[in-house]
């Protein structure tokens, strides 16, 4: 879901680590292997040169890999202050621990991370964040304080402050690697538990009084591209994450990232439904004014089954910023796949792959001045496997270094991956998407990237791979040779399809 993908996301991100843990102590004799994993939601006040300050939310989905430690993808947005569009992804790791029997444990952590926006000074973009947290237990939850330390590579942020932080506790349930393809017999979800996704086009329509940073108005249209990532709730209720990235209109670097709740009504044997949503979360960047980041939508919809798994879905709504001058409606079409349901029992379990990966990527990119410069990114990646070698993928960009702090890219779309030899494999993808920022040229911000890879599998689980591909803004001038190397963990998920 571009920017920040479709996300998001997911957004996001952790592999290796956990491949090795998860993978040892899977129990062949178990249909899903389990490990337990902790969803972590901070909310800080962090000092920008000058005295500015700004608020950042942090969200962690982090999975246990024994003995007190824990790692997983990492965002953090602002949403207050002047600085809305500042995301920043990466991964943390955690080592927690309880003391004695009482409700209280201490948690202490670090997480490294690129992004930038909002005009922020973030140098390169690099972020690291160690912190020290103080938890009160209450069962399946903690709370309590953090103290920590955001730094900014190469640039004057040096921020120590407290903060509020939130836990809960969950599972991962999986199919180990090397019974991906075979029949589960299973209840419940599996995986991230994500039961369908959504790839998103559409249209803000700005009010008139809305405006850019700098006061001037704003288009009168502006181009999204996105996606949505849901699970139901039981009954007609879901609840998920949505993404998007400005395609056009001028404000490339453009990027929000939400949490959606909403409910359905099914029609004509389910083959038709109607619904409606809000979404809450953190958006701007490219020069719209969204004040602090605080960003709120609401919308109605209506979807069309076209077969057992894929469905066609037209939205419109209206979206605002409380503390900016972005008032827009909206309007946009989207392809749903349905993945998974565990309360459609009427098919039997089927196992897919999914694979995590996360990379490191460097290109050339031109500048809005004309120059070129090298430029790395961190490359957080998911595909969902449709069948035994085609999938659909969700990935994001981060910059940390050539000068282009705040340069960041969300991409969808699908690939290939074919085995050769006993280890091997190789695969190609074609994706669309978004990005701006960093003075990279990207015009209105849409992009795509033809990539090839060949990975070497270390263990059923856990691979190598090379990539190399062609990054192009469709109305910019960047258009760049990229190679990158990364980490990719396998697993299966079991699916049944979406009521």
């Amino acid at each position: 879901m571009p920017k920040i993908p479709m996300t998001r996301l997911c957004a996001a991100l952790l592999a290796l680590s956990f491949a090795g843990a998860a993978t040892a102590q899977a129990d062949a004799q178990e249909p899903l292997a389990v490990r337990p994993t902790h969803v972590r939601l901070g909310l800080e006040k962090v000092k920008l040169p000058g005295g500015e300050s700004v608020g950042l939310v942090g969200a962690s989905y982090l999975l246990d890999i024994g003995h007190g430690f824990s790692v997983g993808p990492t965002v953090h947005g602002a949403i207050t202050g002047r600085r809305g569009g500042l995301f920043v992804l990466g991964a943390e790791a955690n080592w927690r621990h309880r003391f004695g029997r009482g409700p209280i444990s201490i948690e202490a952590g670090l997480f490294a991370g690129a992004g930038g926006g909002g005009g922020a000074p973030t140098g390169n973009g690099l972020m690291l964040r160690p912190h020290v947290d103080l938890l009160w237990d209450f069962g399946r939850y903690r709370a309590g304080i953090s103290l920590s330390q955001v730094r900014f590579a190469q640039s004057g942020i040096d921020s120590r402050q407290i903060g509020l932080v939130w836990t809960a506790d969950s599972d991962f349930r999986y199919v180990p690697a090397e019974r991906i393809g075979t029949n589960s017999i299973t209840s419940g979800r599996s995986g991230v538990g994500v039961d369908r996704v959504q790839a998103v086009v559409g249209s803000y329509f700005p009010a008139s009084r809305s405006k850019r940073v700098n006061g001037e108005p704003l288009p009168s249209k502006i181009g999204l591209i996105g996606a949505r990532f849901e699970q139901s709730l039981g009954g007609h209720a879901y609840w998920g994450i949505e993404t998007n990235g400005a395609a056009s209109g001028g404000v490339a670097g453009y990027a929000e990232l939400l949490a959606t709740l909403g409910t359905e009504a099914l029609f004509w044997d389910r083959r038709l439904a109607f619904g409606t949503r809000a979404a809450l979360g953190m958006g701007g960047g490219g020069g719209v004014d969204t004040g602090g980041g605080l960003l709120a939508k609401g919308s109605v919809y209506g979807t069309l089954r076209l077969s057992r798994d894929i469905g066609l879905t037209l939205e419109g709504g209206i979206a605002a910023a409380p503390n900016g001058d972005f008032r827009a409606s909206f309007g946009s079409a989207s392809l749903t796949f349905i993945l998974d349901d565990p309360y459609n029992v009427r098919v039997p379990a089927r196992t897919t792959r999914t694979e995590w990966a996360l990379g490191v990527e460097g290109s050339d990119a031109l500048r809005r001045d004309g120059n070129t410069q090298p430029m790395k990114t961190i490359a957080l990646k998911v595909n969902r496997f449709m069948t035994a070698h085609t999938y659909l993928t969700g990935q994001t960009r981060s910059a940390f270094s050539g000068d282009a702090g705040g340069h960041v890219v969300g991409l969808i779309g699908a690939g290939a991956r074919v085995p050769f030899g006993s280890r091997w494999h190789a695969g190609a993808e074609m994706l669309v998407g978004t990005g701006g920022g960093g003075n990279v040229d990207t015009r209105g911000g849409a992009l795509i990237q033809p990539t090839a890879y060949v990975g070497f599998d270390i263990t059923p689980a856990v691979a190598l791979r090379v990539t190399a591909g062609r990054l192009k803004s469709l109305r910019g001038e960047l258009d760049s040779s990229t190679v990158g190397v990364g980490a990719v963990f396998s697993f299966g998920v079991a699916s049944r399809g979406f009521r």
